[in-house]
C-alpha cells in the first residue's frame, strides 16, 4: 500500500474576502504559468487547489483517495 503524499496546496482567505491558493511547504502563493493564484473567489481557488494537489500527488507517485 502506498502512502498518500501530504497535501501541498491549500486555501487562505484574505481580509478583503478573496482567496489565495498557497504552497503549504513554503507559505508562498501558488502560481501557474507565472500567474499568481490570488484574488480568487472561493470556488475558483478550491478548483485550483484540487487540480494542483492532484498533479503533485501524480508526480510524487502517491495514490489519490
Amino acid at each position: 500500500m502506498k502512502l498518500r503524499p501530504p497535501k501541498r496546496f491549500d486555501l487562505r482567505k484574505k481580509s478583503n474576502g478573496t482567496w489565495t491558493v498557497f504552497d503549504v511547504f513554503t507559505g508562498k502563493p501558488a502560481a501557474v504559468n507565472d500567474i499568481v493564484l490570488n484574488r480568487l473567489d472561493e470556488a475558483q481557488a478550491g478548483k485550483w487547489a484540487i487540480r494542483l494537489n492532484l498533479e503533485f500527488a501524480k508526480r510524487a507517485g502517491g495514490t489519490i483517495h
